[in-house]
């Protein structure tokens, strides 16, 4: 028989967050702590707890002296380890983020710290930075080429809390100017957190940091590690060993210690959202610390989203752009050249290779010069949509909007083009552009892209990057690289003579909120690897010359864009203009959550309609017996960030009360609305 536990002498209550992962009890619950334990149950340790009879894991909220339960307590089964898994900044930040998704902490926690991993706590993970190995002093001479460079370096270095939306100049290397000051702010005695979208990017910034400081001094956290080594890391941060930290999505929560810079780098990358709920996005998770901590931010990329141009107008953030004069020193001669089939047609050239005879020749100039030429085609497998005949601009709701589709589910409406979002039907739709009544299915095809190149240059090798098999770099010399966005292989020792941007109708034709923007990033990306002017560097748009975005390209006017985007966004009532909410379920799931959410004043319910083709509910779900998953947008005006959230979390709750066990999905301000 076993002895009978003691309860602590000192604050023998701790106050438990259960990891269940279910809304209703996303809240504390009182246990006892036995004086065995005392030594080591602290506010932020994780414990095992019997919770309606099953061993489930906890996490000590704080510890107190009597309990407000009036039952019996129960005791702690055990402290699973010692560390400080979730401090008080990692809970203020958890806390902030679900009442901002609508989320429980538990699914965060789950996000924000790795499993334990008993053999990881066997390593050395306290060792002080500096110790670890040799710094060099970083050059931080390449931000004065920015307008107010200068002054938001010294601010940074100063500890202050200075936020900025960097737009990187073309030619420059983003990787060795984050590098340098991440270095400086730490060799000062500060944290840095550098967030990426991807793994070339870690890639691009270890080997950058790798330059001015030791292999152990820079932590990476990315996906491909296995639990041993991302736990070993994680502690080595909790400890205050790791205050370098480079890593994609997850990395955003690492409790770096003394936090003083973060920078995520390419926010409108859809890696930088959690696929899983709450699906929370990086950018979000680092704003808020930015708030909670008071660390800079720099929020970096070629081009500039709606959401940081929001940050930088209402005075939240600052604009760090480059002047006019060294933005046309360091772009390449960027130009259009008409899309239209007759256009096309008449082009002797395009017969052969579906190229205009512009960028023919600025493709051949580059390869005369023995330098690659680069040909961005869009990726396979969009989604069919509607788009006008006449002049391609994509088919929208006269009353929202909204993406204008055939209905997946819509037999009975005889094909009638209807809007993803409000379910209007529109048997008469006209386009607003240009008053057509055509429409047309917008279908990607590109796989014939290298073969046409190969016979337009028969002399001349070709290199396709995409997929399954991306090229990471080639050499500087005369070839054709065809690449799908994202997968543009380095050109070793130098850059690309001339580059062509290919059936951009594709991608500007996508029904997707965020289409314009991602493809003028789209762009840009490709436009950086191109030589300056002066050496002769061109990029050619195969696109009509007076698409605003085209323009903005052409001028470089990124800032310009996003000022545009974000304008439009305002005036038709979207993202982040307001707040949104998508609410995936069954009809009767949607029924009753809108029946029980107490939505903020002038909130405005879109809908249901069919999910978007692709999208499925998550979990398992028997359509033939529940009818097909509906989805329904909630859009509220602009306010508090944490109102929606917290209306949706309250109703999520009083759904789980109702015994609702359909799946159902919440997303607040999604990446992608439909």
């Amino acid at each position: 028989m076993s002895p009978a536990r003691v309860p602590a002498t000192d604050r023998p209550v701790a106050r438990v967050l259960p990891l269940l992962g279910l809304p209703h009890l996303d809240r504390p619950f009182d246990y006892l702590i036995d004086a065995e334990q005392d030594e080591y149950a602290a506010s932020g340790v994780r414990v095992r707890i019997r919770f309606s009879g099953r061993l489930v894991d906890a996490v000590i909220l704080e510890r107190t002296e009597r309990s407000s339960h009036d039952g019996n307590l129960k005791y702690l089964e055990r402290v699973i380890s010692p560390d400080v898994v979730y401090p008080e900044s990692t809970a203020r930040l958890i806390d902030a983020l679900a009442a901002r998704y609508g989320g429980t902490r538990s699914d965060i926690i789950r996000a924000a710290v790795p499993s334990r991993h008993a053999k990881a706590e066997e390593s050395a993970t306290d060792t002080p930075w500096e110790k670890l190995g040799p710094v060099t002093e970083p050059d931080l001479s390449g931000w004065s080429a920015y307008q107010f460079g200068e002054s938001f370096v010294d601010a940074v270095v100063g500890g202050a809390s200075a936020r900025a939306a960097w737009q990187i100049a073309p030619g420059d290397n983003w990787a060795q100017a984050l590098a340098g000051l991440a270095v400086k702010v730490v060799k000062d005695g500060g944290g840095a957190l550098l967030v990426v979208p991807d793994q070339r990017d870690v890639d691009a910034l270890e080997f950058a940091l790798r330059e001015l400081v030791s292999a152990k001094q820079v932590t990476t956290l990315t996906s491909g590690l296995g639990p041993q080594a991302r736990y070993r890391r994680f502690l080595s941060i909790l400890h205050g060993q790791g205050r370098l930290v480079v890593g994609t999505r997850s990395a955003a929560f690492a409790p770096v210690a003394d936090l003083r810079l973060a920078v995520i780098l390419h926010d409108g990358d859809d890696n930088l959202v959690d696929p899983r709920a709450p699906y929370i996005h990086a950018r979000e998770v680092l704003t808020t610390r930015s708030a909670l901590e008071g660390c800079s931010l720099i929020l970096a990329g070629h081009t500039r989203t709606a959401e940081s141009q929001l940050l930088v107008e209402s005075g939240w953030a600052h604009d760090l752009v480059a002047p006019r004069e060294t933005l046309r020193t360091r772009m390449p001669m960027i130009r259009a050249a008409a899309d239209s089939e007759f256009e096309l047609v008449r082009d002797p050239r395009a017969g052969s290779a579906r190229l205009p005879m512009v960028a023919f020749e600025a493709l051949r100039r580059a390869l005369d010069r023995d330098e690659p030429a680069l040909i961005q085609v869009p990726r396979k497998g969009y989604v069919p949509t509607l788009a006008c005949g006449n002049c391609r601009a994509p088919a929208r709701c006269r009353q929202c909007n909204g993406p204008v589709g055939l209905p997946s589910h819509g037999a009975h409406q005889g094909g009638v083009p209807t809007c993803r979002w409000c379910g209007r039907p529109d048997a008469h739709y006209r386009c607003g552009e240009c008053g057509s009544v055509k429409l047309r299915a917008v279908v990607l095809g590109t796989e014939r892209t290298a073969e046409e190149l190969g016979r337009a240059f028969s002399q001349t090798r070709v290199i396709s990057s995409g997929g399954n098999r991306i090229v990471a770099d080639v050499e500087n010399s005369a070839a054709l690289v065809v690449a799908t966005p994202g997968a543009e292989p380095r050109v070793l020792g130098g850059a690309y003579g001339a580059a062509l941007l290919l059936d951009t109708w594709a991608l500007l034709g996508r029904q997707d909120l965020r289409a314009t923007e991602e493809a003028l990033d789209k762009w840009a990306s490709v436009a950086t690897l191109v030589s300056p002017h002066s050496k002769g560097g061109e990029v050619v748009v195969v696109a009509d010359p007076g698409l605003p975005v085209v323009q903005s390209l052409i001028r470089w006017d990124m800032v310009g864009a996003a000022a545009l985007e974000l304008a439009q966004r305002r005036e038709v009532g979207f993202p982040p203009a307001v707040h949104m909410a998508a609410i995936d379920g069954a009809n009767s799931s949607l029924d009753m959550f809108l029946s029980l959410v107490e939505l903020p004043d002038n909130a405005e319910v879109l809908g249901p309609v069919d999910l978007p083709p692709g999208v499925s509910l998550p979990g398992e779900y028997d359509e033939r017996r529940f009818g097909p998953a509906q989805r329904i947008l909630l859009r509220t005006p602009p306010g508090p960030r944490s109102g929606l959230g917290s209306a949706l979390r309250a109703a999520a709750i009083a759904r789980a009360g109702h015994k609702d066990n359909l799946p159902l999905r919440i997303q607040v301000d999604p990446i992608q609305i439909g």
